[in-house]
């Protein structure tokens, strides 16, 4: 309420609390955040924040109604929509017979789905239609106890989940003040990023912690080990990786996170997080056979053997264990990689082959026509403009998209595998 006063906006607070309703109207913070108890005092002094008990007064003196009610876990870790729902069914019959257009802006963490949901339920409340008469959107809040003040006025971004323009543009005005971009995105996506970002910082934290235990136990300062990391925002803090998709591969990644677990093994230490990353990373490629056994089909077209394209390097890929799997469980394969000639593989690179597929040089060809012509299903495995349209080129081929060429849903004869 203090933020949006702050920024020129008459801003009406609603709760059943009376007690939190007189501290407002008294022009007092109804928490202990720094620097709102003179927001308050100012907006109030102002007459720009108001609070009431009585949602008629609340919705009708308003154009946007902002939902942040708690939306507590349950015992089974749900969240509970039980105070979201009543306050929906609130607003729906204070909007009932209104003929102006209202934003009901959900700001409480909620998971994907809900704010369709809550239009249905405010359409049965008021006798208005979604869309036409009132829209609801969703935009998470990203406010830290401690700096909520700061992380208002400074944010890294305002995500906005809406599919009605209207609607768009009347919260871009609430926040045309802040100095930060506006992310407009599809409703789910909004709905699901505060949870993303929270399970991402506690990973972080998690992380370092472990990191930290190990260090210890090295005699070695672990915030010197986590500040170096850090320097590097090229790929460690960036957005390298963060690309959804198959499972990691090659030399380094496996042999590295191994070699870091086996320290901390050494010393008598218990890294869960670390143990577990392995685990993950195995489960993407049964994820990947089971889209391929699911299929039906026999006949399987590879497209791209190397753990990652542009290179011949196969030690590792998940690409050369989804063939081998495949291939124990009498699948015909085809296999393309421009990239890999089995005449010119070296050292460990070749040893790594012959374990593990020692009759590559019957399955591999550079020819793409001829194994998509020999296939019923195509398992792409690298990113490349040759692999781009292979659905609509090839309606009768079953595509499985392990690398993200095509933005589209998995429809059709196309199956991405986590998009």
């Amino acid at each position: 309420m203090g933020c949006l006063a702050k920024q020129g906006h008459m801003v009406i607070g609603m709760d059943i609390s009376e007690t939190k309703n007189e501290l407002i109207n008294a022009g007092k913070a109804t928490i202990l955040e720094k620097d709102l108890d003179n927001l308050i005092e100012d907006g109030r002094s102002k007459g720009l924040v108001q609070a009431t008990a009585n949602v008629d007064e609340a919705i009708k003196n308003s154009q946007v109604s902002i939902i942040c009610v708690g939306t507590p876990n349950n015992e089974h870790g749900n969240l509970s929509l039980a105070y979201i729902e009543q306050t929906a069914r609130s607003i729906g019959s204070s909007l009932k017979g209104s003929e102006e257009f209202h934003v009901v802006a959900v700001r409480s963490t909620v998971v994907p789905g809900t704010c369709d949901w809550l239009a249905e339920l405010i359409e049965e409340e008021s006798g208005l239609v979604n869309n036409e008469g009132f829209a609801v959107i969703s935009n998470p809040e990203f406010l830290r106890e401690g700096t909520a003040i700061k992380d208002y006025f400074e944010p890294p971004m305002t995500v906005i989940g809406s599919s009605n323009e209207r609607a768009t543009e009347i919260m871009k005005s609430v926040y045309k003040e802040l100095d930060a971009p506006i992310a407009v995105v599809e409703t789910k996506t909004a709905e699901i990023i505060k949870f993303v970002n929270n399970s991402y910082h506690a990973l972080k934290i998690t992380f370092a912690n472990e990191v930290g235990n190990i260090c210890k136990s090295l005699g070695m300062d672990s915030h010197d080990v986590m500040e170096l990391f850090g320097m590097d925002t090229k790929l460690n803090i960036s957005t390298a990786y963060f690309k959804p998709g198959f499972a990691y591969g090659g030399s380094c990644l496996p042999k590295d996170l191994k070699g870091l677990v086996a320290i901390a093994r050494d010393n008598h230490l218990n890294v869960p997080v670390l143990e577990s990353v392995s685990r993950s990373n195995r489960e993407q490629i049964r994820r990947a056979l089971e889209i391929v056994y699911e299929s039906g089909r026999r006949k399987v077209g590879i497209l791209g053997l190397s753990f990652k394209e542009g290179t011949d390097d196969l030690r590792m890929s998940p690409n050369v264990q989804i063939a081998e799997t495949l291939l124990g469980k009498g699948y015909k394969l085809n296999i393309f990689d421009s990239n890999v000639k089995v005449s010119s593989l070296l050292g460990k690179n070749r040893s790594y082959m012959q374990e593990h597929l020692p009759h590559l040089d019957e399955l591999i060809t550079d020819n793409l026509d001829d194994v998509i012509v020999n296939s019923e299903i195509l398992v792409v495995c690298h990113k490349s403009n040759l692999f781009s349209e292979l659905d609509s080129k090839y309606p009768n081929k079953v595509i499985i998209d392990l690398a993200r060429n095509s933005n589209k849903t998995s429809e059709n004869n196309y199956n991405g595998i986590c998009w």
